[in-house]
């Protein structure tokens, strides 16, 4: 059942992918999403529907447009395919969390819509940090018209399954988490605003309360993972001479990242490490 139901999240999440093209390319720009409908931008022809199916089409066109033979980059399928497999988890990792907390009983209908409404949450989130991951690499920028309706569609969704569960403290911590990283990334924008910009500021409240929603535990490891990986691969970077100390390296995908840390193993992270010196 789990593998079924992540196999249709993967599909699903196909043809969420190739939406979030649209958005990557089109949001920064400052265009319309719905209209008007993709073309080539080699000719300018309408792509048509045939040729717009997630990663089949593209290989079938052997990367290629139909009608001027201009190349169309890899980086559509991959983000159709990331998507597709970014799904497929995040549906496993939500079924199994619920199953491991309710073991023995068959799921009523009320834990069945707390479920749904946990899974779309995240999914939600898992295609927001695709578009923003790529966004703030082309351009460094962390658009509010991506960011600003994921504190609005997140909270609505986290607080019906919160109190579909029975469990309206998870609001609390959720608004804890938003407030603490959101201040947190604040102050460091204001101590170091060439290393942390308002951008920043904005994602990491909505990352904090989704954090927060799943507890302490995944709040700390989800914060600090950012940084620790963002660190790493700046030190690599600068081992490598491929930057410099003056680079500038975008932080929101790295964000994003540490906070999916957070999210799949955050609590487990924080309780293994709690437990090793005897304070779990």
């Amino acid at each position: 059942m789990v593998s079924v139901l992540a196999g249709a999240a993967g599909v699903f999440g196909l043809l969420i992918g190739s939406f979030l093209n649209v958005v990557i390319f089109r949001v920064p720009a400052g265009r319309s999403i719905v209209s008007p409908p993709s073309a080539c931008m080699g000719c300018g022809s309408r792509i048509r529907a045939s040729d717009n199916i997630p990663v089949l089409s593209w290989l079938l066109l052997r990367g290629r447009c139909r009608n001027c033979g201009a190349r169309i980059s890899p980086r559509y399928p991959l983000v159709e395919l990331g998507t597709a497999v970014v799904f497929a988890l995040v549906a496993w990792w939500v079924i199994a969390s619920v199953r491991a907390a309710l073991p023995l009983a068959p799921l009523n209908g009320r834990q069945i819509a707390a479920a749904a409404f946990a899974l779309l949450a995240f999914l939600y989130l898992a295609a927001v940090s695709i578009a923003l991951a790529m966004i703030d690499i082309d351009t460094h920028r962390l658009p509010n018209r991506i960011v600003l309706p994921a504190y609005i569609v997140g909270a609505a969704l986290l607080a019906a399954s919160a109190l579909l569960q029975g469990e309206p403290g998870r609001l609390l911590t959720a608004l804890a988490g938003g407030a603490i990283l959101f201040g947190l990334y604040f102050v460091m924008a204001l101590v170091y605003p060439g290393g942390m910009g308002f951008g920043d500021v904005k994602l990491a409240g909505v990352l904090g309360m989704y954090l927060g929603w799943l507890g302490w535990g995944a709040l700390a490891v989800g914060g600090f993972a950012a940084f620790l990986l963002g660190g790493l691969f700046a030190l690599v970077l600068l081992v490598l001479r491929c930057a410099g100390r003056k680079s500038s390296i975008p932080f929101g995908p790295w964000m994003l990242l540490g906070a999916w840390v957070g999210i799949f193993a955050g609590n487990a992270i924080a309780q293994g490490y709690l437990s090793f010196y005897g304070l779990g």
